[in-house]
């Protein structure tokens, strides 16, 4: 059975909701017990069942497109390039945070398709707010019962405004503030999870974020859809595309989301410097 763009996004966006209630039940129960991954970074009992959660709910409306979780098994890449799409999904991004009780974390689904997201749908469950986008029309945030469009901030003089830059409460600043180049002021904007930073600059609260250090493609694909559809780009450290499912390994590289796209970004930032890592 076939399903347009605009089912599956509806689809999505319900099903990110639910699993936000989920996950809301066991945020404020304290319901939910941490672990550790093989790479050290925390996964808690809420994370797995809300991934549960979206697999079945995702199954049971499209049995016929795969669906990829980072809290899941994942194929290889012999089976996965023969994916022409799939669902891509973070049950909890910022897990951190769901742990310090900061309330920036968020549910993120993409829906990707020939190896590029064409819908991304990223939920804050405290907020009772919700993002989405589908390719080529247009970025929307549904709050208190509304749905208003968004878009990245305009700057009046874009080479010479002061930036805000969204950037991570658990990441050292002076790692990011390092590939700072420009002279202009720049106003750092302490937030929580990788995709709330992203609909931060979707909306215009902030301009731009550079993230370093491990992530997945689920932590990028919604935002990227987003992003871009509200005018600005999701870009690696080099200023390439971040590519989807074109290799064995899912983890992404560093990589900037970027506002005003009259502002030259490669001005601000330095590119991949030798010997950062």
């Amino acid at each position: 059975m076939q399903f347009s763009l605009n089912e599956i996004a509806d689809k999505l966006a319900e099903v990110a909701r639910d699993a936000g209630n989920l996950i809301m039940a066991l945020y404020d129960s304290g319901a939910f017990a941490t672990t550790e991954k093989a790479d050290d970074s925390p996964v808690t009992t809420a994370d797995i069942k809300a991934s549960e959660f979206i697999i079945s709910e995702l199954q049971n409306a499209f049995p016929d497109i795969p669906v990829l979780s980072e809290e899941s098994s994942h194929e290889a890449l012999s089976t996965r390039a023969q994916w022409s799409s799939y669902f891509l999904i973070d049950p909890i991004d910022g897990t951190q945070e769901f742990i310090a009780r900061s309330g920036d974390f968020a549910v993120n689904i993409a829906y990707v398709e020939q190896r590029q997201p064409a819908i991304g749908v990223i939920y804050w469950p405290p907020g009772e707010t919700l993002y989405s986008a589908i390719r080529e029309q247009g970025a929307f945030k549904y709050a208190l019962g509304e749905k208003t469009p968004i878009s990245v901030r305009k700057l009046e003089d874009p080479q010479h405004d002061p930036l805000i830059l969204a950037i991570s409460r658990r990441q050292p600043r002076q790692k990011v503030m390092a590939r700072i180049q420009t002279e202009r002021d720049i106003h750092p904007l302490p937030t929580g999870s990788c995709s709330l930073k992203a609909c931060f600059i979707a909306e215009g609260k902030a301009d731009c974020f550079l993230r370093l250090g491990p992530t997945g493609e689920w932590d990028t694909a919604a935002s990227q859809v987003i992003v871009t559809e509200a005018g600005g780009s999701l870009l690696n450290e080099n200023f390439e595309p971040i590519t989807y499912n074109e290799t064995e390994s899912l983890l992404n590289p560093n990589f900037f989301v970027l506002g005003d796209p009259q502002v030259d970004w490669q001005q601000v930032f330095v590119a991949h410097p030798p010997n950062f890592r």
